[in-house]
């Protein structure tokens, strides 16, 4: 896997870079050397936090964790990672239409596929607002995020709701 690390009000120094290489080998079972891996290292106060986005075959993997010690954190953020593939694998599988050897090591493992069931359909005009009216219209409405049409671009847009009382934005890009 090709890892990046980036750091934000932290400091990476070369034991711990090796620490963290060490315990992200767990993964290596599972991507293929190609795989592209974001390693986001921060500090929060008295806690560090990882956050984990892994990039194959145009699909996202991703984690966040914190703790007081980062390496707590990283074994929590790549169990979850573990646990989206695992809980995935057949549907994965599927997508990509391809025998994929990084999935062999749940091979003798039995998961139950869980139905995917939409339980309602909402119609509603999307009007065109600037971001700061979304945020806004999402608040009154109590809802975890709010689909508009940005006024200055004409795109279709998300924003929601992030940890920490702060927002996010999703803007669709072309690729």
């Amino acid at each position: 896997m090709k890892k990046t690390f980036i750091e934000r009000k932290f400091t990476l120094t070369p034991t711990l870079t090796s620490s963290i290489e060490k315990k992200l080998e767990r993964l290596d079972k599972f991507f293929s050397p190609d795989t592209e891996m974001v390693a986001t290292l921060s500090t929060e106060g008295n806690r560090e936090k990882i956050e984990l986005t892994i990039f194959e075959n145009g699909l996202f993997y991703r984690s966040e964790e914190s703790d007081e010690k980062l390496l707590c954190a990283l074994d929590r953020a790549i169990d979850i990672i573990e646990r989206q593939l695992r809980k995935n694998k057949t549907k994965l599988q599927r997508r990509i239409k391809k025998d994929i050897p990084s999935f062999t090591a749940f091979d003798d493992i039995d998961y139950e596929e869980e139905e995917i069931v939409i339980s309602k359909i909402k119609h509603f005009p999307i009007k065109p607002m600037s971001a700061e009216e979304a945020v806004l219209q999402m608040n009154m409405l109590g809802h975890e995020f709010f689909v508009f049409r940005d006024m200055e671009t004409d795109a279709t847009c998300v924003v929601y709701k992030r940890h920490g009382n702060t927002y996010g934005m999703i803007v669709p890009s072309e690729e």
